[in-house]
């Protein structure tokens, strides 16, 4: 399946998990659409930051609420690992070897829990992630080459709904219903671009490395209450600078 339409597919179901909800797309329907598509049983997802306190997001049942809690307090497992490495790690069965040497305290607890098999996949933008998405399944199970293409693209679309949502002062994304893009899916690769091309000019203005760039220009959409890709087409097209000694929430409009 080429990518455009797969895109497309997800896009769909995601949007339709959202109608039955009542409400506009957010990252609770990502997960809930990747468990109805997907060979698994729940699905998690945290908000992970290199400068910032992680912290669950969202949770289709227990076990899975219990596994990102117990990975974000533990600072051990899949997701954590995923984070760290910027790749995906599949774990088809917690009781092999590998997992119990990596993460012996989590994988015991985890399986505890009642989880057998656990996929965790980061969300990334460029340099940029603000998380992982974690897939449970209660028996040993392996994704094929379908359903883990089908799994990456969940893992895009929620990177772009959790980067969009305002953020509060700690960096860490907190996403509502009313903080969900209501102007539908856009092109997911343009979007991505100009965001991480914003990000990339501030690193030049300010002086700073790309995780306080981002923090910067994510600090700015808070405090003007604006859609995170409004601030960065805004940087992109020189009608918003942010000056190296200014408070972070401070900024020059061009003249």
């Amino acid at each position: 399946m080429g990518h455009d339409s797969r895109s497309a597919r997800i896009r769909l179901l995601v949007a339709e998990q959202a109608a039955r909800r009542g409400a506009r797309v957010g990252v609770v329907d990502v997960c809930t659409a990747a468990v109805a598509a997907l060979p698994v049983g729940g699905a998690g997802l945290s908000a992970m930051s290199r400068t910032a306190p992680s912290h669950p997001l969202c949770s289709t049942d227990d076990i899975s609420r219990q596994l990102e809690e117990l990975q974000l307090t533990l600072g051990e497992g899949p997701c954590v690992e995923a984070f760290a490495r910027g790749s995906a790690v599949l774990t088809p069965d917690l009781l092999t070897v590998e997992p119990k040497d990596h993460w012996a305290v989590f994988a015991d607890a985890a399986l505890e829990a009642g989880a057998r098999a656990i996929f965790s996949l980061p969300l990334q933008m460029g340099a940029i992630s603000p998380g992982v998405l974690d897939l449970y399944a209660d028996i040993p199970t392996v994704l094929d080459i379908e359903e883990l293409a089908d799994a990456m693209a969940f893992a895009d679309l929620a990177t772009l709904l959790l980067l969009d949502a305002r953020i509060d002062e700690t960096g860490a994304g907190a996403p509502t219903d009313k903080t969900v893009p209501d102007r539908g899916f856009e092109d997911l690769g343009a979007y991505r671009a100009e965001i991480d091309q914003a990000t990339g000019m501030l690193t030049v203005q300010l002086g700073v490395g790309i995780d306080e760039a981002f923090v910067r220009l994510r600090a700015h959409a808070y405090a003007r209450e604006r859609r995170l890709a409004d601030v960065a087409a805004d940087v992109v097209a020189r009608r918003l600078r942010f000056p190296p000694d200014a408070e972070p929430d401070q900024t020059e409009e061009a003249t």
